[in-house]
């Protein structure tokens, strides 16, 4: 099985508002860049699209270290949250209805498909790739602002 290594980022301008994402895939010397954006939407949204759409390009079955700044999206699944609130008819441990289901329903299939190794780097810090998707995720919603 190849091991593949995604970085991604989500950007928001103002919560919703437009927003841009990124992913950064890279397999021994490869590299893909797959971005996009949204005119109204959550910065949360665009961090699970830059993962999903990451993910898509994956052309077999694989193991992936998904490297990603977002909290909410690392500890969905290190600290399987995503697994009860799916239990749970898509409703948080106190009762109110999930967020951004659509998303989480499409990533929860995909995680179930591929070896999907979640970690959490710092935002805006030192990982080179890290930073590099922020930068085309901005990038990405200002498209919208001109």
């Amino acid at each position: 099985m190849k091991t593949v290594n995604i970085y991604t980022d989500g950007a928001c301008s103002g919560n919703p508002g437009p927003g841009g994402y990124c992913a950064i895939l890279i397999y021994g010397e490869h590299e893909k860049i797959i971005s996009g954006n949204e005119l109204e939407t959550t910065n949360n949204r665009m961090e699970l699209l830059a993962v999903i759409k990451g993910i898509e390009c994956l052309k077999e079955i694989c193991e992936v270290n998904l490297y990603s700044d977002s909290q909410y999206v690392v500890d969905a699944f290190n600290q399987e949250w995503v697994f009860g609130w799916e239990l749970n008819g898509w409703k948080t441990a106190g009762k109110k209805q999930v967020k951004n289901i659509d998303l989480w329903q499409k990533l929860l299939e995909q995680y179930r498909t591929h070896k999907i190794n979640f970690i959490k780097v710092k935002g805006h810090a030192d990982n080179e790739h890290n930073n590099r998707c922020d930068k085309i995720a901005v990038s990405e919603y200002k498209k919208l602002e001109q």
